[in-house]
């Protein structure tokens, strides 16, 4: 078995209290990438939500491109980054991971949030904690299995997030069928 850490690299978020923010107006203006962000990219869902925190610094800070894996270390899930998230700043909940050429970013994706053996190992690395929050260490600790062939492991990724997108859409529906029935429901009780 080898190590994720065998596997990908790793950049840790930007510490969040250690942005020295400014009011020059030549410097870049960041959005802060939110728990929200990355759930709806996990559901591969383009929200309407309004823009997040922003943040104006000529600090160095790390930043997020399409494609890119991003791992919570609230959550101990995974998700691909959509380009409507191009350029947000990542904090130190995340860790943005690089996977080597022999594996595929969706398949890892699907590896880490899927995976019983790799949940357990998460899991076990949480037991006596005081917070729970998952660590940089935890995750390249983590052992990986046999690894399928890359036309394999693109077919797994691909049909596991149409997958959860299908079921995002699913449940959009459900809950606008909802609010429609009550909307119909307080009309006729008037």
């Amino acid at each position: 078995m080898k190590k994720l850490d065998d596997m990908a690299d790793f950049m840790t978020g930007s510490p969040q209290f250690r942005i020295t923010e400014t009011s020059d107006k030549g410097a870049p203006v960041y959005t802060f990438y939110s728990q929200t962000d990355f759930m709806n990219d996990a559901a591969g869902i383009i929200s309407d939500i309004p823009r997040n925190k922003q943040v104006c610094t000529f600090d160095y800070v790390s930043t997020l491109q399409p494609g890119d894996l991003i791992f919570s270390l609230i959550t101990g899930k995974a998700s691909i980054v959509h380009s409507e998230h191009a350029g947000y700043l990542f904090t130190q909940n995340y860790i943005k991971i690089v996977p080597n050429k022999d594996l595929e970013v969706k398949f890892l994706a699907y590896l880490l949030n899927e995976n019983h053996g790799i949940k357990k190992q998460l899991f076990i690395g949480l037991q006596g904690s005081q917070v729970l929050k998952y660590t940089l260490m935890q995750l390249r600790a983590l052992e990986i299995g046999k690894i399928p062939s890359k036309k394999k492991q693109k077919l797994i990724g691909q049909i596991y997030f149409d997958q959860i997108h299908l079921q995002a859409v699913k449940n959009q529906a459900a809950e606008l069928e909802t609010i429609l029935v009550l909307s119909k429901l307080e009309g006729t009780c008037k």
